[in-house]
């Protein structure tokens, strides 16, 4: 992986948060396409910060016509993003027994974040593909969570094991995205942020704006 700043860099976890207090908005009460067969009962994969939402707006109509962004995933609470990074963590110990702790912790992290800085749990982070008009997913060369083990590498935004149709449309995303003002997790085609200490890594913030957060216990807003 090299040139690819991992979660679990210690430069990521250094970077300072400075709170800026925005809420938790829902996507669904925006244009934005939701996939709602992965919702949770809650709604909460439905949220990300207010900045977040304004560029994801400002990406999709930088989109070509007939093509629309598609949220997967927005915030994630605490517990669910250690849940996700312990099963992987299990995982991968057990698929390799001669790893140390160090190396297993560093796997774990190409694919689901430490949770004491995972950008999810602020409500920062979004894994999110691309739709046609009908809101039928694109070939973006895997699935969006497909782990670099099942996906052979193909999960890397740069992976050359994918179709030209795919890595054409992958460059569509990035230019919407990166062009908002997101950045993009390297090891995840589908993971973008704004606002939180990878981000402020990537684009040499001295400090992050979001911090994790918490449902709001009044969901949706008009």
């Amino acid at each position: 992986m090299p040139g690819i700043i991992l979660m679990c860099d210690p430069c990521v976890a250094a970077i300072p948060v400075r709170e800026c207090g925005e809420r938790l908005r829902d996507v669904r009460y925006s244009r934005l396409l939701v996939d709602r067969s992965r919702q949770d009962a809650e709604g909460a994969f439905a949220h990300v910060r207010e900045g977040v939402l304004e560029r994801l707006q400002r990406a999709q109509s930088a989109l070509p016509d007939g093509v629309r962004l598609l949220l997967v995933e927005g915030y994630r609470p605490p517990v669910l993003q250690e849940q996700y990074f312990e099963r992987y963590v299990a995982w991968l110990r057990a698929a390799n027994p001669q790893w140390s702790g160090t190396q297993v912790h560093r796997a774990a992290s190409r694919f689901v974040a430490p949770p004491e800085i995972a950008p999810h749990t602020a409500g920062a982070a979004v894994d999110i593909t691309l739709a046609d008009a009908n809101g039928h997913e694109l070939d973006l060369g895997t699935g969006t969570n497909a782990t670099p083990e099942e996906s052979d590498g193909a999960c890397y935004m740069d992976a050359k094991n994918i179709s030209a149709k795919a890595r054409y449309h992958r460059r569509i995303l990035a230019h919407a995205l990166a062009g908002a003002g997101l950045v993009n997790y390297e090891t995840e085609w589908w993971h973008w942020s704004y606002g939180d200490r990878y981000w402020a890594v990537k684009t040499g913030s001295p400090t992050a704006l979001y911090g994790p957060c918490s449902l709001p216990a009044q969901q949706g807003y008009p």
